[in-house]
């Protein structure tokens, strides 16, 4: 390769690098509830009481959050967890879990920080091995970078996806959004997840 053909390529490998930081330090979660909806742009009021406005595109994913049970976790299956600390050193406390479609499977894999409360993180990955604890499951999940054991007691909520359109965007409906957020600030929805029949999405 010529000097300037790896100028080239490395300018187009820098480029690759800032833009996906970019979009990553642009990205939003908003939890809250729905204010208004008039098809086009959502009012949310946050977690925190803020009100937000974030619009909503054709390009826009919306999915229901179903209610699932312990026993729906299954060995190779892939998940997504939402944790904590727990009370010996390097282990996770479930806060959710949240069971994928295989065509889903791959999705966010990995095990990273999360903003659900402090110290949160999430580990998206295949569910290795279950055992039984005296109060629910612990699953090991294994991802490309590695493992984690998790225990999720009895009490922890565990969901699922299912595709819906804008219809479940009613004003009541609580709510899950991952929003890209422009340079002047306005947001929006790549990702709605709502919950159903009045269940608060726990991620």
């Amino acid at each position: 390769m010529n000097k300037a053909g790896a100028l080239l390529l490395a300018s187009a490998i820098l480029f690759g690098w800032v833009n996906a930081e970019a979009q990553s330090t642009l990205s939003a979660r908003v939890r809250g509830s729905i204010t208004g909806f008039d098809g086009h742009e959502l009012q949310v009021k946050t977690r925190d009481g803020k009100t937000l406005n974030i619009a909503v595109t054709e390009a826009t994913k919306i999915k229901a959050l179903v209610a699932l049970k312990m026993s729906d976790i299954k060995q190779g299956g892939f998940v997504g967890v939402t944790a904590i600390p727990g009370t010996s050193e390097g282990s996770l406390l479930a806060r959710e879990v949240h069971v994928f479609s295989e065509s889903q499977r791959g999705l966010g894999e990995g095990h990273y920080a999360w903003d659900l409360e402090p110290n949160s993180t999430m580990t998206n990955g295949n569910v290795d091995a279950i055992v039984n604890t005296g109060n629910g499951k612990e699953l090991t999940l294994g991802y490309k970078d590695g493992k984690k054991k998790i225990i999720v007691p009895k009490s922890v909520p565990i969901v699922s996806f299912q595709s819906a359109d804008k219809s479940l965007l009613k004003v009541g409906a609580l709510i899950f959004c991952i929003a890209q957020q422009a340079a002047d600030g306005s947001l929006t929805a790549q990702h709605v997840s709502v919950g159903m029949n009045g269940m608060k999405p726990p991620m």
